[in-house]
């Protein structure tokens, strides 16, 4: 694990310059590999290629280091992330005669890619982002896992193509200050974050998953390829029974490939379905009791260590609990924040960080339940879109009109609680009578019409969602499967996966999800939608695989998720930070908000007139971002 940059150039640059930037550019992602760096530098008359990596040492701790070449020196390599099946894929390449220097993972990608091109790429289970130099076809390609677990940033200019892991590598690097991205900003007010392609920059965007660029160096040009072509869902005709026993065998035969370390592992352990399976299969296949890391909270609505609790002493592990204070963020904040480079409002990225920075005093790697509800279908929001097409065939239009004008002020919450009354109220917000309910239901900061009154006319784009709807061919989701390849393409990509990342690596901690598996996602995909989600019954086929392993009835226990109470804090702690993001002259000189409407909202939240928790939070995230990042860039 670790985190690569890189720069190509379309001219001749002396190579004690580029070690120089690039040394610039890996120290500021040292925490995602303190162990060791690498640099890869070749310059020639037309152009220049340099790359580099910062390690976080996991598997080979002698031999594995970078940049790796072939053995005629034409190749290399620089590589970022887990290949998980490099065992199974080592074995056959021995078998056709090919030799091996290390015991890594990345010697594999290395000689996969010299004897099968780019077709290599669609046989690597894990994840990553890496570049290759090949001066045997005069080219460089990037590429980034299936399910887009490790980022790759990049832009191009008049002189380089820069990439890098994290954003403040390039920003840091450019001559000047970007703008601020139109797409990016319209995306981050109706989902909290900002998925791939696009970035809070302009022209600064991300790989998206399962891709690869091709540069021409000759050419000076570049092009994006997936890396596995999208095949058309056929469903098994498989028995119940027979679907279950292949779930619980891939499910541990996953979580075993992602146990290989030659570094201390544990689990994130929230008692929730996912990690309470994930811990079970490694307390399985482990011959030594295993550490468990769990966090909980001073607010009994937000705490449920108790579940966390029954699954260590079933497994017999080693347990780690914490208790989050709202202390402990105080003079954490601006780091766990300001570290995503970008707005990012997923408030569970605070305790993720917590739990992070508490384990890795213990592991080094650490196994997370992330991906098991996209995988198996465990979102209360796939009912809500389900629900969305059986209420619009009996209610006319008209009359949700006047459901929503009724319901909106008795729907209103003063606190900051994720009970019923608050998911009624995102339901009947979400519901759409246009086919887009599944864009809407995503969607967790502000609505269409409220985003058109917080932003100025100047910066609104119309359909925030078009170019994913014909990008994803989900103009109007309407199935399990569906919404599913909505979650995997956007939400996955650009929350979850981001939140996991940014938190642990900023603890030099490396995250595994063995959920989010190739071949586990082909199977689920090709099982019936009832063997997912039954009736009411969410992941059903995953709790029955192991309902055995546990207590009765303990997999069927409700689970809140990994939220904080940050809207409590609003009103305490950030009360004043907040109020000064509203300083009239202040929204003034960054020109991007309608001041009236956003200065009522915030308002509104501190007195407890209303709770405009998820609003509020993803506006004081922003101009966070936008103090302390963007007005410091020169």
């Amino acid at each position: 694990m670790c985190g690569i940059n890189g720069i190509i150039s379309n001219s001749y640059k002396d190579s004690g310059i580029l070690k120089t930037e690039l040394s610039k550019m890996n120290q500021l992602i040292f925490h995602r590999g303190p162990d060791e760096d690498g640099f890869y530098i070749d310059s020639s008359e037309s152009f220049s290629v340099a790359m580099a990596m910062r390690r976080l040492s996991i598997i080979d701790l002698s031999t594995g280091k970078q940049p790796m070449y072939t053995d005629d020196n034409k190749i290399g390599l620089v590589f970022n992330g887990e290949i998980y099946n490099y065992r199974i894929l080592k074995e056959q390449l021995e078998n056709s005669g090919v030799t091996f220097k290390t015991t890594s993972d990345t010697e594999v990608i290395l000689k996969l890619y010299e004897q099968k091109g780019v077709a290599a790429f669609k046989e690597l289970d894990g994840m990553f982002a890496f570049s290759i130099h090949d001066k045997n076809k005069n080219r460089v390609y990037i590429a980034r896992d299936f399910f887009g677990e490790k980022p790759l940033y990049y832009t191009k200019t008049k002189t380089d193509f820069v990439y890098g892991s994290e954003l403040k590598s390039i920003v840091n690097y450019l001559p000047g200050k970007p703008n601020i991205s139109k797409e990016g900003m319209n995306l981050f007010f109706r989902l909290t974050y900002i998925p791939a392609p696009y970035s809070i920059y302009e022209d600064i965007f991300k790989l998206p998953s399962n891709h690869f660029i091709d540069f021409d160096l000759a050419n000076d040009s570049f092009s994006i390829h997936e890396i596995e072509k999208p095949k058309p869902i056929e469903k098994k005709n498989i028995s119940f029974s027979d679907a279950k026993k292949e779930v619980y065998n891939k499910v541990m035969e996953s979580v075993e490939s992602r146990s290989i370390a030659d570094v201390s592992l544990g689990t994130f352990l929230s008692g929730g379905v996912d990690s309470s399976v994930v811990t079970h299969c490694l307390a399985e296949i482990s011959d030594e009791k295993i550490e468990t890391f769990s966090i909980g909270f001073e607010k009994k609505t937000y705490d449920e260590t108790d579940k966390s609790q029954v699954v260590a002493k079933l497994v017999n592990s080693n347990h780690h609990e914490f208790i989050v204070k709202e202390d402990d963020f105080k003079n954490g904040i601006d780091d766990i924040l300001l570290n995503f480079d970008e707005p990012f409002s997923d408030s569970s990225a605070l305790p993720t960080y917590l739990v992070s920075k508490h384990a890795r005093d213990y592991v080094k790697v650490a196994l997370t339940g992330d991906g098991g509800d996209e995988v198996f279908g465990g979102y209360n929001k796939y009912y809500m879109g389900k629900l969305n097409n059986k209420y619009t065939s009996i209610v006319p239009k008209g009359i949700h009109k006047q459901i929503l004008k009724l319901s909106s002020g008795l729907l209103k919450s003063k606190d900051d609680k994720r009970g019923r009354r608050f998911a009624l109220n995102r339901l009947l917000k979400a519901i759409n009578y246009d086919g887009s309910q599944y864009w809407n239901i995503i969607s967790l900061a502000f609505t269409d019409q409220e985003k058109i009154q917080l932003l100025k006319a100047t910066g609104l784009i119309e359909d925030t969602f078009a170019e994913f709807k014909t990008r994803y061919n989900q103009q109007h989701p309407k199935s399990l499967t569906d919404f599913r390849m909505v979650d995997k393409n956007v939400s996955l990509e650009g929350d979850m996966l981001v939140k996991v990342d940014r938190t642990s690596m900023l603890c030099s901690l490396e995250c595994r999800a063995p959920f989010l598996n190739k071949s586990l996602w082909n199977l689920t995909n090709s099982l019936p939608e009832s063997y997912l989600l039954k009736g009411w019954n969410k992941k059903h086929i995953l709790k029955e695989a192991f309902a055995d392993k546990f207590a009765p009835g303990f997999l069927e226990k409700s689970k809140q998720g990994f939220g904080v109470p940050v809207g409590d804090w609003l009103r305490g702690s950030l009360k004043s930070e907040l109020e000064s993001y509203i300083d009239p002259k202040f929204l003034e000189s960054q020109g991007l908000f309608n001041s009236d409407y956003i200065i009522n909202l915030v308002k509104n939240h501190i007195s407890a007139k209303a709770d405009e928790s998820m609003r509020v939070w993803c506006f004081y995230t922003f101009q966070k971002w936008y103090l302390n990042t963007y007005l410091m860039l020169k």
